[in-house]
C-alpha cells in the first residue's frame, strides 16, 4: 500500500484556500492512501464556532478527492454535531464508505478540552487488508490508549506539532512503531499559524524495528507498507506476545 502525505502549509480558517493548495498539491499524485495534517482545512483553531464545519464542507472535499483520486484521503477537521465541537479524524475510503475518529486527548495546554468534545471510541479502520488505527496529534503522548493488542498493523497520525517539540514528536513516533511491532505514519503540518507558531518539516513513516521508510519530495512524504514484510517481522520477532493484559476506560 502506498501512502503519501502532504506536509501542508496550512491557510488560517481559510477552507477554500486550504481545498485549493490540497489539489493543485496532488493533482498529479498517485497512491493508495493520501494524507493530510491535523485540521487540515482551518488549522489547529480554537475558535470552533466560528470554524467548525456545520455542513460537512472537509468531509465533502474528501469525498471529491477520492473519487477523482481513486483513493483513500484521510485528515481532521474541526466538526459542528449536535450543539458539540470535535476534532474529527476521517478516513473516506474510494468507494465514499466514511469512518471517522474523536480525538480522544484534547491538548489542554492549548484549550482544546475546553472547546472540543473528546471521543468516546479507539477506531481501527481495514483498507486494502491492512488494519489501521487512527490517531491525531496529541494521543502520540499517550501510549497505553495506542498498545497494539494484535488488532492492528499501522497506525495513522495526524498533527499541528510546534517546532518547540518536535523532538518529542519524532521520537514518539518511532517508540509507538517500536513498541506496537506496526507501521506508524506521522504527518506534520508546516509554515506558521495563526496564533504565530512554527512548525518544521517533520513527517516521517517508521517500520516495526524503528527504521525510516519513506521518502520526500517537495511537499510529499510517501511510503510503501508492505504487509508480508511485516507479518515475516512479527512472526520472527513476536514480542507482542509478552504485552501486559489490561482494558481501557473511556
Amino acid at each position: 500500500m502506498k501512502i503519501t502525505g502532504l506536509n501542508l502549509d496550512i491557510s488560517w480558517k481559510n477552507k477554500e484556500q486550504n481545498f485549493k493548495h490540497i489539489e493543485k498539491e496532488l493533482q498529479h499524485q498517485e497512491a493508495d492512501l493520501f494524507l493530510l495534517p491535523e485540521m487540515f482545512s482551518t488549522g489547529f483553531c480554537m475558535d470552533a464556532a466560528e470554524v467548525a464545519d456545520t455542513h460537512q464542507e472537509s468531509l465533502d472535499f474528501l469525498k471529491k478527492m477520492a473519487r477523482e483520486k481513486n483513493a483513500a484521503f484521510c485528515g481532521s477537521a474541526p466538526v459542528e454535531e449536535n450543539g458539540k465541537f470535535y476534532n474529527r479524524m476521517y478516513f473516506v475510503h474510494p468507494d465514499k464508505k466514511v469512518d471517522f475518529y474523536d480525538k480522544r486527548h484534547l491538548f489542554s495546554f492549548s484549550g482544546e478540552d475546553k472547546v472540543y468534545t473528546p471521543g468516546n471510541e479507539r477506531v481501527i479502520v481495514n483498507y486494502k487488508d491492512f488494519r489501521i488505527l487512527l490517531q491525531v496529534c496529541y494521543d502520540l503522548r499517550f501510549p497505553v490508549f495506542a498498545r497494539n493488542n494484535n488488532d492492528y498493523d499501522a497506525i495513522l497520525y495526524v498533527a499541528n506539532w510546534p517546532e518547540k517539540r518536535v523532538a518529542a514528536w519524532e521520537h514518539l513516533l518511532k517508540a509507538r512503531a517500536i513498541e506496537n511491532l506496526s507501521f506508524v505514519f506521522g504527518l506534520n503540518r508546516i509554515g506558521t499559524d495563526g496564533n504565530g507558531l512554527f512548525y518544521q518539516e517533520s513527517s516521517h513513516c517508521f517500520f516495526a524495528d524503528g527504521k525510516e521508510i519513506s521518502q520526500k519530495e517537495g511537499n510529499l512524504v510517501t511510503a510503501e507498507l508492505n504487509l508480508e514484510e511485516l507479518k515475516d517481522f512479527r512472526n520472527h520477532f513476536q514480542f507482542l506476545n509478552d504485552r501486559d493484559s489490561f482494558s481501557i476506560e473511556l
